[in-house]
């Protein structure tokens, strides 16, 4: 295996793993908090926890600092209002804020680069009457495949990650057979 290779798996382990590495929520036993996974406009951390009475609160913690207890309907109550307010869009990409349309948007650019490499290997193809894999649809499927393994870190879903960082080997490996061969033909 060649040094670049074994470099570029080693960078695609160390772009993944804080994403697959990170901890699930743990589950409160004797009273301790659950923290909850959820995006919810305005809200830093979000834990559900229990009263001296045993009774179930979520503590709320806003990111200008406040931290409050609400009961699970006071909760559901916040969680309704602030859904009303909601832009389409935010319904639409399943987000919280106005940032995280970037993410949406570099997620999108990637599909549209790893869907279009087969548009332009099949053109490439009907061109020269034959079946021909160009050097642009590596490139596409290497930036496409990079952008999407991002957005699918940021959303935390391992089965996008896992997808997206096996190929990834695959068209690095491809490019490298084609710049390392001294007079190589590209085709565009």
């Amino acid at each position: 295996m060649s040094r670049t290779l074994r470099a570029a798996m080693l960078a695609v382990l160390l772009l993944t793993a804080p994403g697959l590495l990170a901890a699930p929520p743990e589950a409160g036993d004797g009273g301790e908090p659950v923290r909850l996974k959820v995006r919810i406009a305005g809200v830093r951390t979000l834990e559900l926890t229990r009263n001296a009475e045993g009774r179930l609160l979520y503590r709320v913690t806003w990111r200008d600092g406040r931290t409050e207890l609400l009961t699970p309907d006071r909760f559901s109550e916040v969680v309704w209002e602030r859904a009303q307010g909601r832009p389409w869009l935010f319904s639409l990409f399943n987000i919280s804020c106005w940032a995280s349309v970037v993410w949406v948007a570099i997620g999108l650019l990637g599909q549209v680069l790893f869907t279009g490499r087969m548009v332009v290997q099949w053109l490439v193809s009907e061109r020269r009457k034959r079946s021909v894999v160009p050097v642009a649809f590596w490139w596409m499927s290497l930036i496409g495949a990079t952008m999407l393994l991002v957005y699918f870190l940021w959303r935390r879903d391992i089965v996008g990650v896992l997808g997206q960082s096996t190929g990834w080997f695959i068209y690095v490996r491809n490019l490298w057979l084609i710049y390392r061969r001294p007079g190589r033909a590209q085709a565009s």
